[in-house]
């Protein structure tokens, strides 16, 4: 049992406004394992005045970069050396496999890395010459940033954002999910350790009217969410109501294309991971699996003999793969979006909404694959965010491309073949921000996010870092050249 019946607002654990607590339960079991205080308007605040203050008076924005690298430096290495025990509290609370909560620490360093390398070579200030003119353009920090995250993957939402803006000079007030409650209070005690002077940072889990009252707050200069599309239009219609500065990383239903000349053992082994990490409960999870109707068939056997074979029990097994949903209410979702599926006239290979035997004691579903899909039914256009998948069948490559991109998301996608120049030219064609090829993994240097539904804006690397900046170009005079 884990309790932290404090609120870390500005640096230091403060007693929350309102003395309740919240309930942190397993999506194994449904017990207890936790209680957690939970931020109220009046905490927001605090923490937003705190920041405010710490923006326009305190030291950080004026710390050189390479001192606020140092402390980021200091961050991650204190992050890395608690790895084993953040998998295991994101696990606990979210239901996701250990082998996924801890393959995805050293992912967190890459990511940290990435940012690091921006900053060290961002031009924060760079001189323009001209006949007539000299001018200074500056990359200065925005202000006081709400960066909101969801649960389905704390760390790396968190560290996606916090350390971005902390990078370039800004303040934060991290909103955190309820579920997350126990895995984000560590990382405010990372935070403290880091040695942040006071009022840069707080971290505060919350429910939606308080996020809400978080993003809409009058000194939020700029919002960065992690989220679903829904949410997402909403902050942006507040964004865009006050001129606030925002970036958003949303919704996707991701194709996979499996190319006729692919080795369909090879693309589906890659799938295992590609579609279904982290439970399906991904943004980035290739749901939809397209397949040439010449080996239609054959694909979707090997899917079916994929998902078929993967462990679904306690998350804490090192064989699971697939653990529960994250609440009670999300493992209803899921087994809705699969009693539609086969309402729509899909073929079920394999699967259904039954919950798996022995397993009716948490948030579990059964793993479930779709054929003859089309490509306008719910389950192929909608996000379900659990371990459902459908295989599509095209004509050829213009069709494959076509029901790729016949989506309102475009956040991820794969392409699958033996020949990577031409899977390069089809990845080339689809409307989406990132394309793996043959499952390569996510490089942090390149930005990541969205078109269309899926985002406005980018992350990782120095396109992710620039997010967080103003630019000032000051104009001496030609007679000062």
């Amino acid at each position: 049992m884990i309790t932290y019946d404090r609120l870390f607002i500005a640096g230091t654990w403060t007693a929350p406004s309102s003395p309740d607590l919240l309930d942190i339960r397993s999506p194994h079991d449904r017990a207890v394992i936790g209680r957690a205080a939970q931020a109220r308007p009046a905490d927001i605040d605090r923490a937003v005045a705190a920041a405010r203050a710490a923006f326009d008076e305190g030291p950080w924005p004026r710390t050189a970069p390479a001192e606020r690298i140092a402390v980021i430096r200091r961050l991650n290495a204190l992050r890395e050396a608690a790895a084993e025990q953040i998998a295991g509290l994101i696990s606990a609370e979210n239901g996701s496999a250990a082998w996924f909560t801890r393959a995805g620490q050293p992912g967190l360093t890459r990511q940290a890395d990435a940012y690091l390398r921006a900053a060290e070579g961002f031009g924060w200030e760079e001189t323009l010459e001209s006949a007539a003119a000299r001018s200074v353009v500056r990359r200065e920090p925005i202000g006081v940033v709400a960066a909101v995250i969801p649960w389905n993957s704390p760390f790396s939402s968190a560290m996606a954002k916090i350390i971005p803006a902390l990078l370039a000079g800004n303040t934060v007030v991290l909103k955190v999910s309820p579920e997350n409650s126990l895995s984000m209070g560590f990382l405010a005690g990372l935070v403290e350790r880091a040695g942040l002077p006071e009022g840069v940072i707080s971290v505060l889990p919350a429910d939606r009217e308080t996020s809400e009252y978080l993003v809409s707050h009058r000194d939020i200069d700029k919002i960065a969410f992690t989220g679903s599309t829904r949410a997402g239009r909403r902050i942006a219609a507040i964004a865009g109501e006050r001129l606030k500065r925002v970036s958003l990383e949303l919704g996707g239903k991701s194709a996979a294309i499996v190319l006729p000349d692919a080795d369909v053992d090879q693309a589906v082994r890659g799938l295992k991971f590609a579609s279904l990490l982290n439970n399906g409960e991904s943004c980035i999870a290739q749901t939809r699996v397209l397949a040439p109707r010449t080996r239609y068939e054959e694909v979707v056997t090997a899917v079916k003999d994929l998902v078929e074979s993967l462990k679904v029990g306690d998350p804490r097994d090192p064989d699971t793969f697939i653990g529960p949903m994250v609440r009670r209410d999300q493992q209803q979702r899921v087994r809705d979006y699969i009693e539609l599926g086969i309402k729509e006239g899909a073929r079920l290979v394999t699967g259904g909404p039954e919950v798996p035997q022995g397993l009716e004691h948490g948030n579990y579903v059964t793993p479930t694959v779709f054929a003859d899909v089309d490509n306008s039914m719910r389950i192929a256009q909608e996000e379900i965010f659990g371990p459902v998948l459908v295989v599509i069948p095209y004509d050829d490559e213009d069709d494959a491309v076509r029901i790729a991109n016949d989506s309102e998301y475009g956040l991820s996608g794969g392409v699958w073949s033996a020949d990577e120049a031409h899977a390069l030219e089809v990845a080339r064609r689809l409307r989406t921000g990132t394309v793996t090829v043959n499952g390569a993994p996510i490089a942090f240097d390149g930005p990541f996010g969205g078109y269309k539904a899926s985002g406005v804006g980018r992350e990782y690397g120095a396109v992710g870092l620039a997010q967080y900046v103003e630019y000032k170009t000051v104009t001496l005079a030609a007679s000062s050249v």
